[in-house]
């Protein structure tokens, strides 16, 4: 329950179920269930809280969920339990932006899956090294790995988690000044998203969408200013505060670049306060940076 209303955007109560499945757990009687479940429920249950708690706007405590994730696979030893809580707390550190730490998760569960012939696995650890490419600008070798991750990953019979993938890979055609194939894949997410109601990504989504209104070459304010709301609206709606304040960092600078600089500080001040942790994570950082060139 707690895994699947992460991922349909109902991100406080995600938590209270991934609380109660840990608080639950008994390892004498659970462990030996791993083979049963795929996983062990334990270890499953702490890395989807921490994705829930990275959005919930605590970084610090999402990142501590992830390296308590790995080191229990570690520990229960079974490889279908390393190989998800590698990859899938690898999504937390690219949240943080630790790519250097997703990467290296990442290329460990590729050399694992490939010891099990886990395909499912190492299409998952591709796509998401292809989403590192894409948010740290290298974004040809994002394009090729998302694209082709995304094609191999549909093969599997999977589906979840594509406004994930398909996001990064928007970023990544932007940057390539390829705008037609951009819009294409963020219209494609939003589609996704209302066919499957897997909405945890969809105010970061509009985010985006926002941000490619404005670096197309017809620049459009109006259009991304109507992006930027409605991920401010959906985030509030999920109590989703990390991606709150991504997009109120978005539309912040689009104020400042408006000539209406309090406007912008006064939107992003109050979302920027409401953090209690997180300082050094990458988000937080560059809206520090903004406030402060706004004062």
């Amino acid at each position: 329950m707690g895994a699947s209303l992460l991922h349909t955007g109902e991100i406080a109560k995600a938590r209270d179920h991934l609380d109660k499945a840990i608080t639950l757990y008994k390892p004498a009687e659970h462990r030996p269930r791993a083979l049963l479940f795929g996983q062990d429920v334990r270890v499953a249950a702490v890395f989807y809280r921490s994705l829930a708690l990275w959005r919930l706007g605590y970084p610090d405590a999402a990142l501590t969920d992830a390296a308590r994730a790995v080191a229990d696979a570690r520990d229960v030893g079974q490889a279908a339990t390393v190989m998800a809580a590698l990859a899938l707390t690898s999504l937390t550190h690219i949240h943080c932006g630790n790519y250097a730490l997703a990467k290296a998760q990442l290329d460990e569960v590729c050399i694992l899956a490939d010891e099990k012939s886990a395909m499912f696995w190492k299409v998952g650890a591709t796509v998401l090294q292809g989403c590192i490419s894409a948010s740290i600008g290298n974004a040809a070798d994002a394009v090729d790995m998302i694209a082709s991750g995304i094609e191999a990953w549909r093969s599997t019979g999977a589906s979840l988690w594509m406004p994930v993938y398909l996001s990064h890979l928007t970023g990544a055609y932007a940057d390539l000044g390829r705008f037609d194939d951009a819009w294409r894949c963020i219209d494609e997410a939003m589609t996704v998203i209302q066919q499957t109601k897997e909405r945890w990504y969809e105010a970061d989504v509009h985010r985006i969408a926002g941000d490619i209104a404005l670096r197309s070459p017809k620049s459009q304010a109006q259009k991304a200013e109507t992006f930027f709301g409605h991920a401010l609206e959906v985030a509030r709606s999920q109590q989703a505060k990390s991606w709150e304040l991504r997009a109120a960092t978005s539309l912040a600078e689009l104020r400042r670049d408006q000539g209406r600089g309090d406007e912008g500080r006064d939107l992003l001040a109050p979302v920027y306060n409401g953090f209690s942790e997180g300082f050094d994570t990458l988000d937080l950082r560059k809206a520090r940076a903004l406030l402060d060139a706004l004062t």
